[in-house]
């Protein structure tokens, strides 16, 4: 004997087959809802966890620092095989070199690249000593740029090269030249006129020496 079908309160009566069928398929896709739902939060939650993981675990370390040039052994080397001095600038504390070395060619040069030691200051100077050459030389280093004007720095004349867009390339935006006995010295970069003066006072000593042994 069939049992009679329970009274649906809200109903007030018997639930058809109808409205039982549309319960349990709404009663249905509730549940996947929540459980789709569930399965994102926990998904999220295992990502953000894989994520704490890598950046927590991996190892820091500090920035790579500027590999250490050592240029005193490097112009000893220079030196010998040039049989000639070569001027090696006192970088302090606001310098450092980044690089040196002899460039060969036509004209052999001495190659000494200085940059700001601090973060904070920006731009760089070149030091190029060519070896038995004059001023003539110095636009081979400046696209073909030859001194227009002259200043005077620590009693000694220097060359002043108007670089311009002809620089650009080479972010070099000022140069100065001075003779140097049978070598012609310039300093040529992206820093002030004011920076580059500085550092051709601190070259003086070496320059006059240079100088008076030719």
């Amino acid at each position: 004997m069939n049992k009679p079908a329970p009274i649906v309160a809200e109903l007030g009566r018997p639930e058809t087959a109808e409205e039982t069928a549309a319960r349990k398929a709404e009663s249905s896709r509730a549940y996947r809802s929540s459980q789709t739902i569930r399965s994102l939060v926990a998904a999220l939650i295992a990502t953000l966890a894989i994520v704490a993981v890598i950046v927590f675990a991996v190892p820091r370390g500090e920035p790579a620092s500027a590999p250490h040039v050592d240029v005193a052994r490097i112009a000893a080397d220079v030196e010998s095989t040039m049989d000639s001095p070569v001027i090696v600038p006192d970088t302090g504390t606001f310098w450092r070199i980044n690089d040196a070395g002899l460039t060969g060619g036509a004209t052999n040069v001495w190659d000494v690249t200085l940059a700001p030691a601090a973060d904070e200051e920006r731009g760089f100077i070149k030091l190029a000593q060519a070896f038995h050459a004059d001023s003539s030389w110095a636009p081979q280093r400046l696209n073909g740029v030859a001194p227009t004007d002259t200043t005077t720095i620590a009693g000694r004349t220097w060359d002043v090269f108007k670089v311009g867009d002809a620089g650009a390339k080479q972010n070099v935006t000022y140069a100065i030249g001075t003779q140097a006995g049978d070598d012609y010295v310039l300093l040529y970069g992206s820093r002030s006129a004011t920076s580059t003066a500085e550092l051709a006072e601190s070259l003086t000593p070496q320059i006059d020496a240079l100088s008076e042994a030719s």
